[in-house]
């Protein structure tokens, strides 16, 4: 037993001086994949992308020692314009107060909203078949006034102030209710385009009608309008700019069990645990160790949520793109 403690001391000595010495550069991996919309709970099994649900899956990505770059890993066809802000918001604070650098990779779609969480990066990467882009606001809804005329129903509204209630599905629509709407899907419009020209700046190579138009277009298309820096992955980038000696620490979204605990303790420091597990044999406990709740890193429990927009379609405003969502890559397999 003694030999064992021995043993393990003496390694953890050398892993702590090595790391000391010659430190290796981290890389954190955050995946942000869903319908982005509030809410934690969640229907059919579909994921969601607000900032509760990855708050504390991007805190733990820029808590590594040595961090030097963040990846974000997008695959999503929008949904809130609220949402988006703030979790874009949330990754720069935390990128500024750690003065790391993060890039964003899309897989399937970064499309509307998406393509706002994108811009959240210094540089942005798309696969050539990506679907980026959809930069507009969407305000969808149904009029039901005719049908329940049909059946002798009639809808009794009052409300104090004339544009308390705006689209109200069960009146015919007015005139004044479509200003109202265009003026908030403008507004919204605006800050999107801000948004995105503040990311990119001079990068962009078309014109404000090419690019704001609410079109999507494949990464290759994208890259040419400047929408995106390059055709590239996560794993070829990692290994192209930093090689072999990296750590990477894949942030994960799931259950914070032993396994994953450990995994990312691991992934952490190594060196530190040995010294920890030493301690212990010796008589010790990991939990009156301080370094050990220092150092664990926190998973994000799963959350998923089926869009259910408001009781009010109407008044409903989304920077969901429902025609990138439908055409996604699941439908386009290779014959």
């Amino acid at each position: 037993k003694s030999k064992l403690i021995a043993g393990a001391v003496g390694v953890a000595v050398i892993l702590q001086v090595k790391e000391r010495v010659n430190p290796t550069p981290t890389v954190s991996v955050i995946t942000l994949e869903g319908t982005i919309i509030a809410g934690r709970s969640g229907q059919f099994g579909n994921k969601v992308i607000n900032l509760e649900s990855t708050r504390k899956m991007i805190d733990s990505a820029f808590k590594p020692r040595n961090l030097k770059l963040v990846c974000v890993n997008i695959n999503s066809p929008g949904g809130s314009p609220v949402q988006s802000d703030l979790v874009s918001q949330y990754i720069k604070m935390q990128a500024a107060e750690r003065n790391v650098d993060v890039v964003a990779f899309v897989e399937d779609l970064a499309a509307s909203g998406g393509f706002w969480l994108a811009c959240t990066a210094d540089k942005i990467y798309a696969a050539r078949s990506s679907f980026v882009g959809s930069i507009g606001v969407i305000s969808m809804g149904l009029g039901f006034h005719e049908l329940i005329k049909k059946y002798g129903i009639e809808s009794r509204v009052f409300t104090a102030g004339e544009n308390k209630l705006v689209l109200d599905p069960l009146s015919p629509l007015k005139e004044s209710d479509v200003e109202i709407i265009k003026t908030r899907l403008s507004d919204l419009h605006e800050h999107f385009i801000e948004h995105v020209k503040t990311s990119r700046g001079d990068r962009l190579k078309a014109d404000d009608k090419t690019l704001f138009n609410g079109e999507v277009w494949t990464g290759q298309k994208a890259l040419e309008l400047g929408l995106v820096d390059g055709i590239d992955t996560i794993d070829g980038y990692i290994k192209r700019e930093y090689g072999k000696t990296v750590r990477i620490f894949r942030v994960k979204q799931g259950g914070f069990g032993l396994s994953s605990l450990f995994s990312a303790y691991f992934q952490q420091n190594v060196s530190t645990f040995l010294s920890q597990l030493a301690f212990a044999a010796i008589g010790g406990s990991l939990q009156q160790h301080s370094a050990l709740g220092n150092q664990v890193l926190y998973q994000e429990e799963a959350s998923s949520l089926y869009l259910d927009q408001q009781s009010n379609p109407g008044c409903a405003l989304t920077l969901e793109d429902p025609t990138a969502f439908k055409i996604s890559q699941e439908s386009l397999k290779m014959k």
